[in-house]
């Protein structure tokens, strides 16, 4: 179960530390002890994709999820507060886990302070159609946070909206 942060074809900065891991099983003490070692200091930036566990009676409405999901509970226990003490958590929350988030993040001890949305687009330019309860959704939305003396992000600021195709089952844009 691939469930921390998972980067396939996508643009990662030189100075970013990808990890693809089951996070049921995985140490994040270890991982702690050694950032701590090699950097002297906790993560700056943490993103999260969750493989997030719908509770509807037909949760993937005939999709065929490709990984397994996890509950609310576990991804609560992800012990995101020890791996930082100023930073920045970038969680991506789908529609039906978005207030969840809100609330986790402030749990984690994280301010809500911007979103991102993404549109998602088909290869002929054209909005996606997607998979939803009330609606389709044809959009993603990434939840930022910062923890501690967290005032600004180096190297200015992006924009909120990212237009770009839907790529493979849960692959976000780079």
């Amino acid at each position: 179960m691939n469930a921390f942060i998972i980067v396939r074809k996508s643009y990662v900065n030189e100075d970013a530390v990808p990890i693809c891991v089951d996070v049921t099983t995985f140490n994040f003490d270890q991982l702690i002890k050694k950032q701590l070692e090699f950097t002297q200091s906790y993560f700056d930036v943490i993103m999260m994709d969750p493989p997030w566990k719908l509770s509807t009676s037909q949760p993937s409405r005939g999709v065929a999820i490709q990984y397994d999901s996890l509950s609310d509970e576990w991804i609560e226990k992800i012990p995101v507060p020890k791996l930082q003490k100023n930073g920045v958590l970038i969680i991506w929350a789908i529609n039906a886990k978005y207030s969840f988030t809100v609330k986790l993040m402030a749990e984690w001890g994280y301010t809500l302070v911007d979103s991102i949305t993404w549109v998602k687009r088909t290869v002929n330019g054209k909005i996606a159609k997607g998979h939803g309860y009330y609606l389709q959704h044809a959009k993603e939305t990434c939840l930022i946070g910062v923890k501690g003396n967290m005032t600004k992000v180096k190297g200015g600021v992006a924009r909120d909206v990212i237009f770009s195709d839907r790529r493979g089952q849960s692959q976000k844009p780079e």
